[in-house]
């Protein structure tokens, strides 16, 4: 029986089976020994073939169909190990808030950088827009500009006023979209608005230090009720890239790949070098200085969310 892998609860594993039920599954032993160096050997989104031993509830996933794509991210425990949020993805959005907590842009660059390097369109979600004051909402105007100049595309809703939820739902309808972000950001409580009846668990943030606790321990896939899917990822403090090629890292950024065909050398790490193109560029405004920033931070691997 072939399914698709819709919840990882580390362990155990529920798949939809394609005559619609929901069955509780473990992997055999020797999928283990398959694929690259992660901390779990499935992801939510995974396409698997199941078996039943006579007498028995749980299934055996004893196959993994070849993904399309995959979006992973550094392990935080295990540095030398890399995590697969989720596999065969149409579309990810980072869920971002300029407020309570605000959303650094740092966080935002490298989720898209980790989209851009597995070819998988991005976007930002910017929630809780009834909470912005008019200096609020000149700052989001001027930051998504920059973001939908470059191509991404960008959704301000609020589910308290219901202010951009249609339309978003309408962009996200046949689709398997990821949605990433902060704990805090208010995910949960924008997956329950756009699936009515979910009752997805939502928390409250902290007073002391405007940050929210993690609500969402595992991965999960809700059917969408227009036809398409949200993988729900558990909220995140950082999101650790891996370790991209110090010469490959421009090409997860379009506009700064774009203007570095004008540098003089092949091998230009826009940095020091003479004769870049893109240095000039971010100095004339061509290219924020706040995605520059963000790239020379992946280059040179610095923490930019402390």
């Amino acid at each position: 029986m072939k399914g698709v892998v819709i919840k990882s609860t580390g362990s155990l594993y529920l798949v939809r089976e394609e005559n619609g039920s929901v069955q509780l599954c473990r992997i055999r032993g020797n999928l283990r020994l398959k694929g690259f160096e992660a901390t779990n050997p499935l992801a939510v989104g995974d396409v698997v073939d199941v078996d039943y031993n006579q007498g028995e509830d749980v299934g055996n996933i004893t196959a993994i169909h070849e993904r399309k794509n995959y979006i992973i991210r550094k392990s935080v425990k295990l540095s030398r190990q890399v995590q697969i949020i989720a596999a065969n993805i149409d579309r990810a959005f980072v869920v971002a808030t300029p407020v309570f907590p605000k959303t650094s842009l740092g966080f935002v660059d490298r989720f898209l950088a980790t989209a851009e390097a597995y070819s998988i369109p991005a976007g930002i979600i910017w929630n809780k827009c009834d909470l912005y004051d008019d200096a609020i909402w000149r700052w989001v105007d001027e930051v998504s500009e920059i973001y939908s100049s470059i191509g991404y595309t960008i959704h301000p809703v609020s589910t308290i006023s219901k202010a951009g939820v249609e339309e978003l739902a309408s962009v996200l309808q046949g689709q398997v979209s990821l949605f990433s972000g902060h704990s805090g950001v208010g995910k949960s409580s924008l997956i329950n608005a756009l699936i009515p009846g979910l009752d997805v668990k939502t928390s409250v943030l902290s007073a002391q230090h405007m940050k929210g606790t993690h609500t969402t321990t595992f991965a999960e896939m809700h059917p969408l009720p227009q036809g398409g899917y949200i993988i729900d990822t558990p909220g995140i403090r950082e999101f650790g890239t891996i370790d991209f090629d110090k010469y490959e890292v421009s090409h997860f950024f379009p506009e700064i790949f774009a203007t570095s065909k004008g540098c003089k050398f092949n091998n230009c790490l826009h940095d020091h070098e003479q004769d870049c193109a893109v240095k000039p560029a971010v100095e004339a405004g061509e290219i924020a200085e706040s995605r520059y920033g963000s790239y020379l931070s992946i280059l040179y691997g610095e923490d930019m969310f402390k």
